[in-house]
């Protein structure tokens, strides 16, 4: 998989089916990746692999809303942070004294599987975000960010509020603002904790409130 040049890597001898194994273990690395930035606000961890899979369901309900083609915004999403197995991911500060080749990353990382043609121009489009996909599937890599500090927010971490506001300065469509404002403004447990049933906590074994001893049948 390797040649003499240690800077170059070589999978010409891998058949297109072991590629493609290759390719779904690299994929596996983003699940033990993580994600750097959480080191400064203190709390909060995720890996790039649980990142990606909210980002591109955010990429899929930002595109249906704003008219645009949810299934392109998702695979954007889903593939925007694949590099990052082989790159690992930089916070901002690693970035002053760090740098790293994305797209040689993603490029080496698709050769041989016979996808590189439909993902890589996906990559550019992100990169360059020119298009009405690329700006919503950029939103939502914020908006998953967003979320994830509104959690730490409601746990009770001040800083959280600061890294939100930031966040949302680097927003580029009117959905992903919006969409923004809602899940800053929500509780992160209200879904399961309140809004399905007020009184799902007096319950016990099955037996609603007021109805008296034993369990139900």
């Amino acid at each position: 998989m390797t040649c003499d040049n240690p800077g170059r890597v070589d999978t010409s001898e891998r058949d297109r089916l072991t590629r493609l194994a290759d390719f779904l273990f690299e994929a596996g690395m983003l699940r033990k990746t993580p994600r750097t930035g959480y080191q400064f606000l203190g709390s909060g961890a995720e890996n790039v692999a649980e990142h990606s899979f909210r980002a591109a369901l955010i990429g899929f309900v930002l595109a249906s809303r704003a008219g645009a083609d949810p299934q392109k915004t998702m695979a954007m999403c889903l593939f925007h942070d694949l590099h990052e197995a082989r790159t690992g991911d930089f916070n901002y500060v690693n970035k002053l004294y760090n740098t790293c080749d994305a797209r040689r990353a993603m490029a080496d990382a698709l050769a041989g599987t016979g996808l590189s043609g439909a993902v890589m121009p996906l990559f550019d489009e992100l990169e360059a975000a020119e298009s009405q996909e690329a700006r919503l599937a950029q939103d939502a890599d914020q908006i998953d960010l967003i979320a994830n500090l509104k959690e730490e927010l409601d746990r009770g971490n001040r800083y959280a509020a600061a890294w939100i506001e930031a966040a949302m300065a680097r927003l580029r469509t009117e959905p992903g603002r919006e969409l923004a404002r809602a899940v800053a403004g929500t509780d992160h447990a209200e879904w399961w904790f309140t809004a399905p049933d007020r009184e799902w906590w007096n319950r016990k074994n099955g037996r609603a409130p007021g109805r008296g001893g034993g369990q139900e049948e």
